[in-house]
């Protein structure tokens, strides 16, 4: 029998054999087997494991958490952006199935142009609900708004159930000639699918985890979009308007225009259910073509009356500055936007020339020996008559007088223990006490003393000195 002894050096399978010792067998080296290697399979296992580790832990910082919805739609181990585009996706995909008048038609989020700010409430989730604080996972529903395209929507559910509209008629502002105003007319509402509670009812499919909903077609009432409100603040603006538009210079309304003339110049027009006031340029290019001719005038001088010292005792012509209107040529224009503003003042370009002042010194003088009155003006005699001054025993007083006062009757000497008693003695001219120039109806006898101290005078002169001589000027009375 032949044992195998591995050689303690050996590399290779080599034998030797070894003579037998006595009895014993023959004994020869086994070849050497080689040493196993070392395995590793826990290193690499371990260094996998770690990888996926980094690899989860760097997706957790990208990532939504768990459990987070956004208007009820699931959006947790998502990145921002992708979760933004199942957002949109679910709610374009939303089906509603139309009851009643619809007849049970179905119709998508996308046919009626329903649309969320899907992308900021995703990045909102993302801020709020990271993957890597877990602390933030399955948190509250984040809201959002939902809307719908108004006229997409009313567009395709019109086409879809025709019978549940029925158009509003708006409120409007008409002129009215009989009562030279702007009146209202009344808005009538229509019918039609209501969108506000529509998008509730989509909302809240949503919020609670559906992808479908049913909702009434049938028609509900559908008001205008101008209210009678809207057209009455209109009126009201335009009304107002009227009782001051027109041209100005400074503060004078110079040339007013008149309501009949505005309400061929504005008009209301409905523009996509907002009331716009409209105004026609050639229509008021005309009345621009009129204003040279109503604006422009020459100068007017001041006449006043004045007395010795300077003191003015009154103004017998008012002045008036002249004036010359500017260039209009794009005046209608203007005009025509202020108006539609709701401005109907408009400040006309005018150069000015200043009046000038003519003062008039008046007196009167009583020459009792020539029994003769003469009016002085600027010390020109510009009018004399012959009068009848106080008898002997009833002087005229003489001196220097002024006119104290003026009544157009007066009743003489009719009191108790009178002398004498003349009623309605008119146009008198008071210059001294008791005594007055005034009008003798009872005697033609001028150039006579014939008064009771009074200056008698024919009553067309009487008048004339009347109205000719105000408070202040000065008599003088002297023979």
């Amino acid at each position: 029998m032949t044992g195998l002894i591995e050689a303690s050096d050996a590399n290779t399978a080599q034998t030797a054999v070894i003579p037998p010792s006595g009895d014993g067998p023959a004994m020869q080296w086994a070849p050497r087997e080689p040493a196993p290697k070392k395995r590793r399979v826990g290193l690499w296992v371990g260094l996998t494991v770690g990888v996926l580790a980094l690899g989860a832990a760097a997706a957790s910082t990208i990532l939504i958490a768990p459990g987070t919805t956004i208007a009820g739609i699931p959006v947790g181990g998502l990145t921002p952006g992708a979760a933004a585009d199942v957002v949109t996706a679910h709610l374009a995909n939303t089906e509603i199935t139309l009851t009643g008048a619809g007849d049970d038609q179905v119709v998508t989020g996308a046919d009626l142009g329903a649309s969320i700010d899907a992308r900021a409430l995703a990045d909102e989730a993302y801020a709020s609900h990271p993957m890597w604080n877990l602390g933030s996972w399955m948190p509250e529903p984040i809201t959002g708004t939902i809307t719908l395209d108004t006229d997409l929507a009313h567009e395709t559910l019109r086409e879809m159930i025709p019978a549940s509209y029925e158009d509003a008629i708006d409120a409007g502002v008409v002129f009215d000639a009989a009562s030279a105003s702007y009146v209202t007319t009344p808005a009538v509402p229509g019918t039609g699918v209501d969108l506000d509670r529509l998008t509730n009812a989509v909302t809240t499919a949503l919020a609670d985890g559906g992808d479908a909903l049913t909702y009434s077609g049938d028609p509900a009432e559908a008001p205008a979009a101008v209210t009678d409100a809207d057209a009455g603040g209109v009126a009201e603006k335009l009304n107002t308007m009227l009782a001051t538009i027109g041209f100005y210079v400074g503060e004078e309304r110079t040339v007013p225009v008149a309501p009949a003339v505005v309400g061929t110049w504005l008009s209301v027009t409905d523009e996509d259910g907002q009331l716009r006031i409209s105004a026609d340029e050639g229509a008021i290019q005309t009345v621009v073509d009129t204003l040279p001719a109503l604006v422009n005038r020459a100068p007017v001088d001041a006449r006043v009356v004045v007395n010795s010292s300077g003191d003015v005792l009154s103004e017998l012509t008012a002045g008036v500055n002249g004036r010359e209107l500017g260039d209009v040529t794009d005046t209608a224009s203007q005009f025509a936007d202020q108006l539609e503003s709701g401005d109907g003042v408009f400040a006309l370009d005018v150069s000015e020339t200043s009046f000038e002042t003519i003062t008039l010194l008046r007196r009167i003088d009583v020459n009792l020996s020539a029994q003769r009155a003469y009016l002085y003006e600027n010390d020109a005699v510009v009018n004399s008559w012959a009068i009848s001054s106080g008898l002997s025993a009833t002087p005229t007083p003489t001196g220097n007088f002024a006119v104290f006062g003026h009544t157009p009757f007066q009743d003489m000497g009719c009191f108790e223990g009178a002398s004498y008693c003349t009623e309605d003695v008119p146009w008198n001219t008071w210059f001294a006490p008791d005594i007055a120039f005034h009008g003798a109806y009872w005697h033609n006898n001028f150039g006579q003393q014939m008064s009771h101290g009074c200056v008698n005078m024919p009553v067309d002169v009487a008048k004339f000195v009347y109205d000719w001589a105000p408070v202040g000027t000065a008599v003088a009375v002297h023979w």
